[in-house]
C-alpha cells in the first residue's frame, strides 16, 4: 500500500468513532493524523513516553503488554485492523502506562490530541461519541476481567476459539455459547481459524501459562472437538465445543493450580 494516496478522511468516516463526522470535520481531523508503518517487532511507545495522541490499526496487528519488574509478560490487548488504543490516557495529560510492540508488519494511524481538542470545543457531540467509544472500550475491560477470575482456563480458551471464528460465524458462535448453556442444540458447521499471533502470546492475553494453554487445546483435540494444524485450527462443530464448558458440575472446570497466571 502506498501511504501517500491513502485517503485518511474516508477511512475515519468507516470508524465508528467518526461515523457521524461531516465531511468538513473528517478533513479537519485528518490534518492531525500521521500514518506510520512498524515492522514485526518494532516498539509503538513504551511506558513513560509522553502521550499525546491516539491510535488506530489500519493494518496488522498491535500488542499492549505490561512488564512486571522481573521481566514476565503480561498482555493487556491485542489490537487489530479498525480497532483504536489510548483514547483515554491521551486526555489525562500523563505518559503512557503500558508498551504496545507490532507483532506483524503494521500501518498505523495516530490522531493527535489538539487536533481532537479542537473538534470537542466546535462541537460537543463529538465529545459524546468518543465518551462512548471510551466506554465500550472500559466495558470490554471491566468483561476481561470478570473472565480471568470467574472461568476456568479451559473455558477462558474455548470462548476464545469460538469469538476467533471467521466474521459471518459470530452469530453461529453466540448461538452455540447461548445453547450449550442450557442443555440445547445448534446446528454444526465446521470452521476453521488461524491463532493470529503465536500461542505464547494468547496464553498471556488469556491469564494463562503457555504449557497450559497447548495442554487445553491438545485435550481438546484429543476429544474430537477441534483439530489443529500448526496455528490452523478447524472446529468441526460450535455447539460441541461450547457444550464441553458445561460438562462437569456447575459448568466450571479448575485449572490446576499455578497454571492459570493473576489477570
Amino acid at each position: 500500500m502506498d501511504i501517500r494516496q491513502f485517503d485518511i478522511p474516508r477511512y475515519l468516516s468507516a470508524l465508528p468513532l467518526f461515523q457521524e463526522s461531516t465531511p468538513e470535520e473528517l478533513v479537519r481531523l485528518a490534518t492531525g493524523c500521521r500514518l506510520r508503518r512498524f515492522a514485526r517487532g518494532d516498539s509503538v511507545f513504551r511506558v513513560g513516553t509522553p502521550c499525546e495522541e491516539f491510535h488506530v490499526t489500519v493494518l496488522g496487528q498491535v500488542k499492549l503488554f505490561a512488564l512486571s519488574p522481573a521481566g514476565q509478560e503480561k498482555v493487556i490487548e491485542l489490537v487489530g485492523p479498525g480497532m483504536s488504543f489510548a483514547e483515554a490516557l491521551m486526555f489525562t495529560g500523563k505518559p503512557y502506562i503500558i508498551n504496545a510492540q507490532a507483532l506483524s508488519d503494521t500501518l498505523l494511524l495516530s490522531v493527535d490530541k489538539a487536533t481532537v481538542e479542537r473538534e470537542i470545543e466546535a462541537d460537543p457531540r463529538f465529545a459524546m461519541r468518543m465518551l462512548a467509544g471510551i466506554s465500550r472500550r472500559l466495558h470490554g475491560l471491566v468483561h476481561d476481567v470478570q473472565t480471568y477470575t470467574l472461568h476456568s482456563g479451559m473455558q477462558r480458551v474455548i470462548s476464545y476459539l469460538l469469538h476467533e471464528l471467521p466474521e459471518g460465524a459470530n452469530d453461529a458462535a453466540a448461538m452455540a455459547l447461548a445453547c450449550a448453556g442450557h442443555g440445547q442444540r445448534h446446528a454444526p458447521g465446521g470452521q476453521s481459524i488461524t491463532l493470529p499471533v503465536s500461542k505464547a502470546t494468547i496464553a498471556s492475553r488469556l491469564s494463562l501459562t503457555p504449557e497450559y494453554f497447548s495442554r487445553v487445546l491438545h485435550e481438546l483435540e484429543d476429544a474430537g472437538l477441534i483439530r489443529m494444524d500448526k496455528r490452523d485450527i478447524h472446529i468441526p462443530d460450535a455447539a460441541r465445543l461450547a457444550e464441553h464448558t458445561w460438562a462437569e458440575p456447575g459448568g466450571r472446570r479448575a485449572a490446576p493450580a499455578g497454571q492459570a497466571l493473576p489477570a
